[in-house]
């Protein structure tokens, strides 16, 4: 793109960020993403050929370093790409308290559910095999339902029934969903305005929205530099 011809850092660098995708592909990359598939897994929309222009853009720009080569490829932040955490989570936070409308073009079930796999505290779950099902409302049948199985260290999102015991069935629309994720929406005030239903044994009911934890913006890690050392289904 061409540069806005300003010595002000914040234009030099814009001359690298603002481009459209590229700090949603440096989100990914902060999430833990490193291979080309894992990244359009969280930029759906974005078609394969700008998402490779992209990564090379953030090459040149020393923000990304490219490692492997052919199929095991893989993609990792710098040290300047890992400080771009703190630009990120503030404009999440930003746009959490300023930007809050969804319009029905911003529901994307396979991007919850990819973001939900790959954010969920799992430490907190059972350590044995946990299925939640998930039935949504008010999209078309093929992505109505969905199946989240965690095991052990692992967890995984199904379209399609993985045949196992289900431990937990949520019923509610995507939206609903999309707005309990996000933090738009607290699980006591969907659940008492039946917004979300839980069928589950009480057990498993009342710790199901502690395991799914929060959205994957507020799970960013901070800059390096920043850190310190260290049942069955009821009817």
């Amino acid at each position: 793109m061409a540069g806005y011809g300003q010595f002000c850092p914040m234009a030099k660098a814009m001359e690298v960020l603002d481009e459209r995708w590229t700090l949603l592909v440096v989100r990914e990359l902060l999430l833990g993403s490193t291979h080309f598939n894992e990244l359009r897994r969280g930029v759906p929309k974005m078609s394969p050929a700008l998402l490779s222009k992209r990564l090379r853009t953030l090459e040149r720009a020393g923000i990304i370093e490219q490692r492997g080569h052919g199929k095991r490829t893989s993609y990792h932040l710098t040290d300047s790409g890992q400080e771009l955490a703190t630009v990120v989570t503030a404009l999440h936070e930003w746009g959490t308290r300023w930007v809050g409308s969804l319009g029905q073009a911003d529901l994307d079930p396979h991007l919850l559910f990819w973001d939900m796999r790959r954010t969920i505290p799992i430490d907190v779950w059972p350590r044995r095999r946990t299925v939640v099902e998930f039935r949504l409302t008010d999209v078309e049948p093929k992505v109505a339902r969905w199946w989240l199985v965690v095991s052990g260290s692992q967890a995984e999102v199904c379209d399609f029934d993985p045949g196992f015991d289900i431990d937990a069935r949520v019923t509610c629309s995507l939206r609903t969903l999309t707005e309990i994720w996000r933090g738009d929406l607290a699980w006591p005030m969907a659940l008492r305005a039946e917004m979300v239903t839980i069928s589950a044994v009480e057990e498993v009911r009342r710790a199901l929205p502690f395991w799914l934890g929060q959205s994957s913006a507020a799970s960013i890690p901070r800059p390096r530099r920043q850190l310190q050392p260290s049942g069955q289904l009821q009817s």
